[in-house]
C-alpha cells in the first residue's frame, strides 16, 4: 500500500485532471448552476491561496515536510489544500449537474480521503511523532475540532503562491471556463 499511496500522491495533479475530464464529459451545465457553482470554485481557490501561503514551501511530487505547519489555514484543519480541492470540485459538480457531482464526491473520497491523506498523515506521524499526534487531537481532517481557533501570529509566504500555486490556479480557471462553454 505504501508504494501505491506514494504513486497516487505523486500523480495527484494528473488524477485531478482526469477527475475534471470525467466531470466535463458528463456535465450538463446551465447558467443558474454555473453561477451557483462558481461561488464554491472561487471559495475553494481562495482557501488554496491561504493554505499555500501558510506552508511557505513548494509542494512537490513526494511527501515531505521540513517542519510541522500548524498555523494559518493549518490551525483550522490538517488538510486545507485537499479541503479546498473538494470545495472546487463541489463547485464544478454543482455547475455540471447531479451525475457529475455524485461522481466527483465518490472519486474524491476514494482518492483523497482513503489513499492520499492517510499516506501523507502516516509520513507526518512517523516524522513528527508526538507533536503530530497532539496536532491531530486538536485539529480535524477538514474542519476545526474546537472554536475559536487561534490563527494569530501567522507568517504568510506570498512568494510561495507563484511558485507553488500558479498551475493549480490556471487549471481551476481553465476548467471553469470549459464548463461555461458547455452551456
Amino acid at each position: 500500500m505504501n508504494e501505491f499511496g506514494d504513486l497516487v500522491f505523486k500523480l495527484r495533479g494528473g488524477i485531478w485532471t482526469i477527475l475534471f475530464l470525467v466531470v466535463f464529459f458528463i456535465a450538463e451545465p446551465t447558467w443558474e448552476s454555473f453561477y451557483f457553482g462558481l461561488i464554491f470554485v472561487i471559495l475553494g481557490q481562495a482557501i488554496r491561496f491561504w493554505a499555500v501561503g501558510s506552508i511557505g514551501k513548494y509542494r512537490g511530487e513526494v511527501v515531505k515536510a521540513d517542519k510541522l505547519v500548524t498555523t494559518g489555514a493549518y490551525a483550522l484543519a490538517r488538510n486545507p489544500l485537499y479541503f479546498a480541492n473538494g470545495v472546487i470540485g463541489l463547485g464544478w459538480g454543482i455547475i455540471s449537474g447531479w451525475y457529475a457531482l455524485l461522481f466527483f464526491f465518490i472519486a474524491f473520497l476514494i482518492v483523497y480521503v482513503f489513499i492520499i491523506i492517510p499516506r501523507e498523515e502516516a509520513f507526518l506521524r512517523d516524522k513528527f511523532g508526538v507533536e503530530y499526534v497532539d496536532y491531530c487531537r486538536k485539529t480535524g481532517m477538514f474542519y476545526p475540532k474546537t472554536w475559536p481557533v487561534n490563527i494569530k501570529n501567522v507568517i504568510y509566504h506570498y512568494q510561495a503562491l507563484w511558485k507553488s500555486e500558479r498551475h493549480s490556479l490556471y487549471m481551476t480557471i481553465l476548467g471553469t471556463v470549459l464548463l461555461s462553454i458547455k452551456i
